[in-house]
């Protein structure tokens, strides 16, 4: 099987931005798709778009926040799909605050959204994975979980922090043939980038060699690589989506 034809795949975070496009180029090259987020309207109305191109994809509401929304999401994934191949953690969101100001509520969030929910997806579907010698897990962490972040200490952890679990558990599931990879974005236009000050925004683009900010799709089209068949000897790697404003 080459690609991601006939794989079923669990994205998170799948209503908008980088979720969504996840959604859309994995449904467009043969994978079925779990639409998974809190908007359940949003979700209707991609899977209907995915529908309406001859794809497959059905919509679950989550809130990755939640446990118990997790493990009863994935199995209601797993009763509706049989399986599921490719997780994609994509879910997170920001609380952004100067380190002295910053609330401990605030720290809790991000870190229970971008970094524990990821941790307690990849447990609930890894079991099946194992058994069938066969998974893909993508974290999508940031380049801000590689070079910090003025103002987003709770958020730059967070990823880094998931940079770490994506290394860890490739080390444990490796033996499965089950691979676990890390998709690491600069600066792409989405709803969390438009809250950016202007001046952190042409700052950012200055540095960029490419001279420009990323898409969604630039990262969808790097996740669908590493869900696919072709990928199979890549894992524990941090696979950078940047433009060039951070390399080696």
């Amino acid at each position: 099987m080459a690609g991601v034809e006939g794989r079923v795949a669990l994205v998170t975070g799948a209503s908008q931005g980088i979720g969504r496009a996840c959604a859309l180029v994995l449904a467009g090259a043969g994978a079925k798709v779990a639409l998974c987020a809190r908007n359940q309207e949003k979700l209707e109305q991609l899977a209907g778009e995915i529908k309406d191109k001859g794809g497959d994809a059905a919509a679950f509401k989550m809130d990755v926040a939640n446990e118990a929304e997790i493990k009863a999401g994935v199995k209601a994934v797993v009763a509706q799909f049989g399986k599921i191949d490719i997780l994609v953690n994509n879910a997170g969101i920001t609380r952004d605050q100067l380190v002295m100001r910053m609330k401990r509520a605030d720290w809790d969030e991000v870190i229970a959204t971008n970094l524990t929910a990821p941790f307690l997806l990849t447990q609930a579907v890894i079991s099946s994975m194992l058994k069938q010698r066969w998974g893909r897990i993508i974290n999508i962490t940031s380049i801000f979980g590689q070079i910090g972040q003025a103002g987003q200490a709770n958020y730059s952890s967070s990823k880094a922090g998931l940079i770490g679990l994506t290394m860890a558990v490739a080390r444990e599931v490796g033996s499965r043939n089950i691979t676990v990879n890390a998709v690491a974005p600069g600066f792409i236009e989405t709803a969390m980038t438009e809250v950016l000050s202007p001046e952190l925004k042409e700052g950012l683009l200055k540095n960029i060699p490419l001279g420009r900010a990323g898409s969604d799709l630039d990262v969808a089209h790097a996740v669908k690589f590493l869900a696919s068949e072709e990928a199979g000897y890549i894992t524990g790697e941090v696979l950078k989506v940047n433009g060039g404003i951070l390399m080696g």
